[in-house]
């Protein structure tokens, strides 16, 4: 599954912020990332997900907001490809090739990609929430 979703107009409200399929859990992810809207972006995440912005360096509550809000701020678009995904009850592993390219807001060339490794988990209304995003797999 490849995602590229550079409408950066759309209302935080049409975002599938959430999903009740794990392999479609990235595509729900560029999508919320993409609106721009920080809240829809959270919406991805349990409450105490994990993010993994910089190897070796997790991130939690306001810290994990602070470092997705960092990102929308390049006012770039992200794409990502679903490799796999492997599902056992209500926890799922997704690998996750990801990149982030172009001209920032503030002028500067980016070109960040990788392969993640992220576990989500099924919560009680059926939908899936990343409960560790780790961008940068194994590095």
């Amino acid at each position: 599954m490849t995602t590229d979703h550079d409408d950066r107009t759309v209302p935080s409200r049409t975002v599938p912020s959430r999903t009740g399929d794990p392999a479609q859990h990235a595509a729900a992810y560029v999508a919320a990332f993409n609106s721009g809207d920080r809240e829809a972006l959270d919406q991805v995440y349990e409450d105490a997900a994990v993010l993994v912005p910089v190897p070796g360096h997790p991130v939690t509550g306001a810290q994990r907001a602070a470092a997705g809000a960092h990102l929308l701020g390049l006012g770039l678009p992200i794409q990502a490809t679903t490799r796999h995904v492997y599902v056992a009850g209500d926890v799922a592993l997704l690998i996750v090739d990801w990149s982030i390219r172009g001209t920032a807001a503030d002028g500067t060339e980016v070109d960040m990609a990788g392969t993640a490794t992220d576990v989500a988990r099924r919560g009680a209304d059926g939908r899936w929430r990343y409960v560790i995003d780790n961008p940068h797999g194994t590095a």
